[in-house]
């Protein structure tokens, strides 16, 4: 239930106005019609009114208080306490406060290519004399010459002295400096637990040896020495076809779940249709079934078996004079600068320009052979007429010298002055093990037959060791 409500604005002559020259009535209506205000009074709108007070005074109080707290831990934060820990009593500025651990700097640097490990730390402003007292305490452990790389971590405390220095040239190769609470410094390598694994590896070659190990997740290297071990046998440039299988029984050497590096091999194989060549592994060398040495006296390519190369073999029809030339030697396209090196031991016969063949080195070999090296784009260091050369000696390089309109080696081979075929020629065996460890050899033989012919790869734990392992 309500009311109307006459409401008029106050004036100072009081309320003995309205009865001064006329009626009430009169004056009311003047009232009314001038600045006056009907309005229609209720009880229940009072209330409203009064909670919305309310709920606004309760907010702007609620809004003070968070901002005042948001102030407070701004400008006034308190002391970090452990979790669970005691609490400490306060009893002047900083009293019963814990002991704060010194405050450290860490520079973290890396050796890049064409510079020093000297330079690495003069270049991240480590000071001098630390960097002379690293460099004296790593030398007894560390050859700097041959250091191609590495990261390393300078630790000191807040007055700048070295703590710590941690030099980590591979995953399994970390160097420490430390100070001792003396005040001087110990240097030495830091153990690494290394695991082993014995694996065997068995794939099939689709397009190239390189492609067919990537596929089943193994690297170059693996791929290099696989070759290698076989390159009296088989030219990984042109003997390899579709459907080539291989394996090889390799150890793989872990940190924690980090592969590092691939161990020694101990036996491998490689089978094209029916024939079928293995590897057996013994003292460091490499054997065939009947306890014959893999080495021969001539390899079967000129050239390393490397990705980069490997991409550039190709056929080739003779790219100047047209059609198909009688073509007594075996064409390697490669990349310019490749390595070329001999097949065999021997001694240069010549050295130098040959025309078509550009520059061209010819080497005389042992049972009437001689190899020829043509299109080269320079010759190896030391090579001249009259040098006696190693198999696998660097000779000379790549390249497209002569007649030639593409970087590639022509490579050729005689005998008694006769064109030979290098891909079809047969060499003889290399030497036989020696008879007082054909017994033992003969185990190991067995041994590692059954590990190849087995129906599955397998990957097995070895051993655990600390530090570097030798590898591939």
């Amino acid at each position: 239930m309500g009311y109307w409500l006459l409401r008029q604005p106050h004036t100072s002559r009081g309320c003995g106005s309205l009865f001064k020259g006329g009626g009430i009535e009169d004056q009311g209506w003047r009232a009314m019609n001038s600045e006056s205000r009907i309005t229609f009074y209720s009880p229940r709108n009072e209330e409203s009114r009064k909670r919305s007070r309310g709920r606004t005074i309760f907010l702007g109080a609620l809004f003070t208080a968070m901002l005042l707290v948001i102030y407070l831990f701004t400008f006034f934060p308190r002391p970090f306490k452990a979790p669970g820990g005691p609490t400490e009593p306060m009893s002047g500025p900083g009293a019963g406060s814990r002991p704060q651990e010194p405050q450290q700097q860490v520079i973290e640097g890396k050796v890049k290519e064409r510079s020093t490990f000297y330079q690495s730390l003069k270049e991240n402003r480590i000071p001098l004399q630390w960097i002379d007292l690293i460099v004296s305490k790593l030398r007894p452990h560390v050859d700097f010459k041959k250091i191609k790389g590495g990261t390393y971590r300078f630790i000191s405390d807040i007055k700048g002295e070295l703590v710590k220095f941690v030099f980590e040239t591979g995953p399994a190769e970390v160097y420490e400096i430390v100070r001792d609470s003396e005040g001087g410094y110990t240097a030495g390598r830091k153990e690494i637990l290394l695991e082993t694994y014995l694996a065997k590896i068995v794939g099939e070659i689709g397009s190239s040896l390189f492609e067919a190990m990537e596929a089943i997740g193994e690297g170059d290297g693996l791929v290099v020495a696989f070759a290698e071990i076989l390159a009296w046998e088989v030219d990984f440039y042109k003997d390899v076809r579709e459907g080539d299988r291989f394996k090889v029984v390799v150890e793989k050497v872990y940190k924690g779940d980090q592969f590092i590096r691939y161990g020694a091999i101990h036996a491998v194989e490689y089978q094209r249709g029916e024939r079928t060549i293995r590897g057996i592994g013994y003292q460091g060398e490499f054997y065939n079934e009947d306890g014959h040495s893999l080495k021969k006296a001539f390899l079967k390519a000129p050239l390393q078996f490397t990705r980069i190369s490997s991409r550039f073999s190709r056929a080739r029809r003779h790219p100047i004079l047209g059609g198909v030339r009688p073509h007594f030697g075996v064409d390697y396209a490669a990349p310019i600068g490749t390595p070329i090196r001999a097949v065999a031991d021997g001694t240069v016969l010549s050295c130098g320009w040959n025309g078509g063949f550009g520059k061209q080195v010819v080497i005389r070999h042992p049972n009437g052979y001689t190899s020829y090296y043509g299109h080269l784009s320079g010759f190896g260091r030391g090579i001249r007429k009259g040098v006696r050369v190693k198999q696998k000696q660097i000779i000379g390089y790549v390249g497209s010298t002569g007649l030639s309109t593409g970087p590639h080696l022509d490579y050729r081979l005689t005998r008694d002055g006769r064109p030979r075929n290098p891909l079809k020629e047969t060499f003889p065996a290399g030497l036989p093990i020696r008879k007082e460890e054909v017994e033992r050899f003969q185990k190991r033989r067995e041994e590692m037959i059954s590990w190849l012919q087995g129906e599955t790869p397998f990957h097995r734990k070895v051993e655990a060791t600390t530090g570097m392992l030798r590898g591939l």
